[in-house]
């Protein structure tokens, strides 16, 4: 077997040992895993067999330009960072009380904890947990220390994203005791390995931006080439259930808004009563509303008469396993699952079931319809109003109107005022005074804005949320983007295999295209800088918000490449029309929550945009192979019009692949440095990791023309970049909803 052939061999290995890794991790657990393959001397060996193959391969080819030898040189420079933690970096963990020194740490194995000396000796001052103001959201966990050397002693303060080093040992914040009185902190031990990794890091980042302005390089050979100068002028011409109600008593709707305009205590943030009120229509019925009412008057109609809006069909099933074996309509009232005929809760023996491991469909199904009928329960009872402040001494308490309060919290009057109106205003909406139903919610807006104190958002925040409240941004943009991808993507296939090859420049539908992507993604820009201005943190924390940062980079792409190659845009449209509807049909939770304390990193902005503007660049290398496949299948045109069309398409497609890897490289390994600086372990084998450096790894192969001569030909370009695709869709959703991990989020 050839060089390279064993190279290819033992570089498809790896990936696939990786990848049913990942799979086997679900199975059997991290520790498993961790022990039989990440850690075992074979999984290395075949690593440094790889490196040395790899060495010998360029060696035996003679490789001379700087961008190739520097960017396969800081891979080389990786590995050995990798090997050095590996053999000589030790972590652990190190448990505090409150006044009490230690000088150990535990480093658990198979075999059990084993303790090893710290050259210094710690104390615990105190621990902290700092919440944003009027919740009980935690901001930040702060661990105060004392390190004794000798007789040398240092003040330390460890939190999130805020590690501590002396003496080549890194502290970072781990966990703490239920009592507050002590810490768990992460010890880390790694003064060889650390350094050469991120000189490797920094090689690479030199590297890749190398790889982009290398006048030598592949990428500006395709600049300067005819093909896309000329071939692509061919391409830059074509493109261009609600319900009814049965009349359920509820307030008018302009009543309702001004409930609305109330702040409450929701999901540990304080925010509009109207956030409320969509979330708790939205998870009933699936829509912000019901029958021609708006979701405040739906709450409303909750809090006031429960007993006929529990008689409501408004509770939407989702799913057929439940109502086929419960012979349910498609739409019930809560009212449908108590009978006392049928032994109560007619759903509570299979929601036991449930609970002690059946975890089919209709299992889940169960599950699911009951968490919604225990939010209506939440509401009758009270509990998910919390829209009474009470500051004391700089700190504010939220309560509902049904809460235990202690006397010494809150005063009398404020205690009656909170448990009592309410009933004030049920008396006054069933005398049919609307007008004082309107005053009393006016007077307890004026309420919170007094006993408020820094909790209540500003001004410009509450606006934001309430515009973002009024407009479903993601439902509109994925029907809007989707239609105009899919109208051009068919208006372009069909010019491309007529014998007379017209085109569209200058026509109606170019012109209409470019204005609707331009108003598309002015509409996306708005609603991400809503959701950035209503949290006050880069609105990329979750899987909903990923999604649409994806859709945004990739009109932001489409604009500025469409005038030179039009079918860019038809690409933008689809790829972007896709995301957002992902976002809108998925399990993503489009709720707008305070972040946890350790993604409150400038790392992680960068790690994320980075990664997902590669990710969004390859879903157009996607696209383009889609197109190339469908040209090949219509076969419209003669043989070199369809050769000349799959290679412009080609050309289009290496435009994004080649600054996408660039892009997916430094994305990961500033994720490294991320974890590095938050967690003390830059790689930890958790599955997205792996993932994306599988995803990485398998386009990585389609750069490499000169030893895989496929990859020069148009089609089996084409064909592969559809295939790799894959491992973007297992890299994020595959993760996200099958395997788990520390970075699984939707």
């Amino acid at each position: 077997m050839t060089l390279s052939r064993s190279l290819l061999a033992l570089y498809v290995s790896i990936i696939t040992i990786m990848a049913a890794a990942t799979i086997t991790e679900k199975y059997m657990g991290s520790y498993y895993v961790a022990d039989t393959i990440y850690g075992s001397w074979w999984f290395a060996a075949m690593w440094a067999l790889l490196a040395a193959a790899g060495v010998a391969y360029i060696v035996k080819r003679r490789v001379r330009r700087t961008s190739v030898l520097l960017l396969h040189g800081s891979f080389f420079v990786i590995l050995l960072g990798a090997l050095l933690t590996h053999i000589s970096a030790s972590q652990g963990t190190v448990r505090l009380r409150l006044g009490e020194t230690t000088d150990t740490y535990v480093v658990s194995t198979k075999d059990g904890d084993i303790r090893h000396t710290l050259p210094f000796k710690l104390r615990l001052k105190s621990f902290d947990i700092h919440y944003h103001d009027g919740t009980k959201a935690a901001a930040d966990y702060v661990t105060r220390l004392t390190v004794t050397d000798g007789d040398k002693t240092t003040e330390a303060l460890v939190s999130m994203n805020n590690i501590f080093s002396y003496k080549s040992v890194r502290l970072y914040q781990m966990s703490y005791d239920p009592d507050m009185r002590g810490s768990v902190l992460s010890v880390n031990r790694d003064p060889w390995g650390i350094p050469v990794t991120y000189c490797g890091y920094a090689l690479l980042f030199i590297a890749m931006a190398w790889m982009l302005i290398d006048p030598k390089g592949p990428y500006r050979r395709l600049l300067r080439s005819d093909i896309v100068r000329k071939g692509m002028m061919t391409f830059a011409l074509l493109v261009a259930t609600t319900f009814m109600a049965h009349g359920a008593t509820t307030l008018p709707k302009e009543t309702a808004d001004k409930f609305g305009r109330l702040y409450v205590l929701y999901n540990n943030r304080v925010c509009p009563l109207q956030t409320l009120a969509i979330d708790f229509t939205k998870k009933l019925c699936g829509s912000a509303s019901y029958g021609g009412y708006t979701a405040e008057q739906v709450l409303m109609g909750f809090v006031m008469w429960p007993d006929e809006w529990s008689r409501e069909p408004l509770l939407r099933l989702k799913g057929g396993a439940l109502r086929d074996r419960l012979q349910l309509p498609r739409h019930c009232a809560i009212n449908t699952f108590f009978n006392d005929m049928m032994g109560g809760y007619i759903i509570g023996p299979y929601l036991n079931e449930y609970y002690n491991g059946h975890d089919d469909e209709f299992h889940r199904q169960v599950a699911d319809v009951d968490a919604r009928i225990q939010l209506v329960m939440d509401l009758r009872r009270g509990k998910l109003l919390k829209v009474f402040p009470y500051t004391v001494n700089g700190n504010t308490t939220w309560y509902a109107p049904t809460d235990i309060m202690p006397d010494s919290a809150v005063a009398p009057a404020d205690r009656q005022y909170m448990q009592n109106v309410f009933s004030l205003i049920y008396q006054e909406a069933l005398a049919g005074n609307m007008a004082s139903v309107g005053n009393i919610a006016d007077k307890m807006l004026r309420y919170q804005h007094k006993n408020g104190g820094s909790s209540l958002p500003s001004g410009m925040q509450t606006r934001a949320e309430r515009l973002y409240n009024a407009v479903p941004f993601a439902t509109i943009l994925f029907m809007l983007n989707l239609g105009m991808g899919f109208a051009t993507l068919f208006a372009v296939l069909w010019l491309m295999t007529r014998p007379t090859r017209r085109t569209l420049r200058g026509s109606m539908l170019m012109k209409i295209a470019v204005a609707v992507m331009l108003l598309s993604f002015a509409a996306l820009t708005l609603c991400v800088a809503l959701r950035w201005l209503i949290r006050g943190t880069a609105p990329m924390a979750n899987g909903y918000e990923t999604m649409l940062l994806m859709a945004w980079i990739i009109m932001a792409a489409s604009l500025l490449l469409c005038r030179r190659f039009a079918i860019v845009l038809t690409f933008g449209f689809i790829m972007s029309g896709f995301f957002l509807l992902v976002s809108h049909i998925s399990q993503m939770d489009p709720q707008i929550t305070h972040i946890m304390p350790v993604l409150q990193s400038p790392l992680l902005s960068i790690h994320v945009s980075v990664i997902m503007t590669a990710f969004a660049l390859l879903s157009l290398t996607f696209i383009c192979g889609i197109t190339a496949l469908l040209l090949r299948a219509m076969r419209g045109s003669c043989a070199e019009v369809l050769a000349a069309q799959l290679a412009a398409l080609r050309a289009l497609s290496q435009l994004f692949y080649y600054p996408a890897m660039a892009a997916l490289a430094v994305g990961i390994f500033v994720g490294a440095v991320w974890a590095n600086v938050s967690w003390g372990a830059y790689w930890s084998w958790d599955a997205k990791e792996v993932w994306a450096m599988i995803t990485f790894m398998v386009y990585a192969a389609a750069a490499h023309g000169t030893s895989l001569p496929m990859m020069r030909r148009p089609m089996p370009w084409h064909v592969f970049m559809v295939a790799a695709f894959a491992t973007i869709l297992m890299t994020y959703f595959g993760v996200n909803y099958f395997l788990g991990g520390m970075h699984s989020y939707a």
